[in-house]
């Protein structure tokens, strides 16, 4: 027993042994690390330098690399910084300093004309007449690229498209009968109605005497005038002097248009022409004496307001019969408010004329109804 255990102490490794051991196998490891960085860094081509030269007393020794300190250690980060620095500096001063300068002589380039920009929410006319051969040419704006209905008294006769800019245009190729047309313009997608409408007035006598008239909520403005009329476009068909020193013309006229009164060269008043052709304007003169002449002027006028027609008409004043009542012819476009103003100063007043003709609705007349005007009445 005592042998045995004499053999196992022989067997065993003492400490010195086991701590050499260790020492050089983790020597061994360590070199192995550093052969395989080396020959990694090598491959990258980054950071690689030759290994140093060990002495043999050396070997098995480990070394601890010296490590870098101060800017030494930071030296690519810093590098990538300025490198980046240089480049944004070269883009913002010198390359924009080479790029070529344009030198424009502004003698020689005419004034831009500037258009000003309007919104444009609902669609719009812009131009609409009518040609010599009876056609009517309508343009206008809407939203770019959209489709856009043409409705020529509430009836859609043609869908236009608009260009990019919104513009477009209609020219039928039929030819419209002389009449009176209103035309009106509604968007498609989305849909919306023009505020603005167009009156037409096609003469039986030609486009030279034919209206088109923009009608607006400010108002309407003239879009084609007459450039030539015809004995019968300006006529007076009646003249009421009332003993209340008030005077009533009533005549005809091209539609929409305006008359203009005057007596003896003293401005009393206008009136708008209407559809049917009929205008009728009153006017306070005061007492005429009997026995004097006197001439009556009436004119009609662009949407300029020159006078492209007038007629005038010169009496002499008779003597009053004193009677308190006129008679009046109801015309078509006639309402009772219209007729009570032109002869009894307000409009209001409607009531009275309704009461002495036995009117039970004084919104229903009828073209040449003969009313009787109570005059005398206030």
């Amino acid at each position: 027993m005592v042998k045995k255990n004499n053999t196992n102490k022989k067997n065993k490794p003492s400490t010195d042994e086991l701590i050499n051991s260790a020492i050089a196998q983790q020597n061994k490891w360590m070199e192995n690390r550093r052969t395989f960085a080396r020959r990694f860094l090598k491959t990258l081509n980054i950071f690689a330098r030759p290994a140093p030269k060990k002495e043999e007393e050396n070997v098995g020794v480990i070394e601890t690399p010296k490590r870098r300190t101060g800017l030494a250690a930071y030296w690519f980060p810093i590098f990538c910084a300025l490198l980046v620095i240089f480049i944004a500096v070269w883009v913002a001063f010198v390359r924009t300093s080479a790029t070529p300068t344009v030198v424009i002589n502004h003698n020689n380039v005419p004034e831009p004309v500037v258009r000003p920009v309007q919104e444009v929410s609902s669609p719009m006319f812009d131009i609409v007449r009518i040609d010599p051969e009876g056609k009517i040419l309508v343009a206008g704006r809407w939203m770019p690229d959209a489709n856009i209905s043409i409705l020529i008294d509430n009836k859609v006769v043609a869908t236009e498209r608009t260009n990019a800019d919104g513009e477009f245009v209609y020219l039928p190729t039929r030819v419209f009968e002389p009449g009176n047309y209103t035309i009106s313009l509604m968007g498609v997608s989305p849909e919306m109605k023009s505020e603005e409408k167009v009156f037409i007035y096609v003469s039986d006598r030609g486009y030279k005497n034919s209206v088109s008239l923009l009608m607006t909520q400010d108002g309407s403005t003239l879009l084609q005038a007459p450039t030539l009329l015809f004995d019968g476009d300006l006529k007076v068909s009646k003249i009421d002097y009332l003993d209340t020193g008030r005077i009533v013309v009533t005549g005809d006229a091209l539609p929409r248009l305006r008359v203009s009164l005057s007596l003896n060269d003293k401005y009393l008043g206008f009136a708008k022409v209407s559809d049917h052709k009929h205008f009728g304007l009153g006017a306070d003169v005061g007492q005429l004496e009997s026995g004097k002449k006197y001439t009556l002027t009436v004119r009609l006028h662009d949407g300029d307001g020159r006078t492209i027609s007038q007629v005038g008409h010169t009496f002499v004043m008779p003597e009053m019969t004193g009677d308190d009542d006129t008679y009046y012819t109801v015309r078509q476009g006639d309402c009772l408010w219209i007729i009570a103003r032109n002869f009894l100063r307000r409009g209001v007043l409607f009531s009275i004329i309704a009461e002495r003709n036995n009117i039970a609705n004084p919104d229903l007349i009828f073209p040449k109804q003969l009313l009787q005007i109570p005059v005398g009445e206030k």
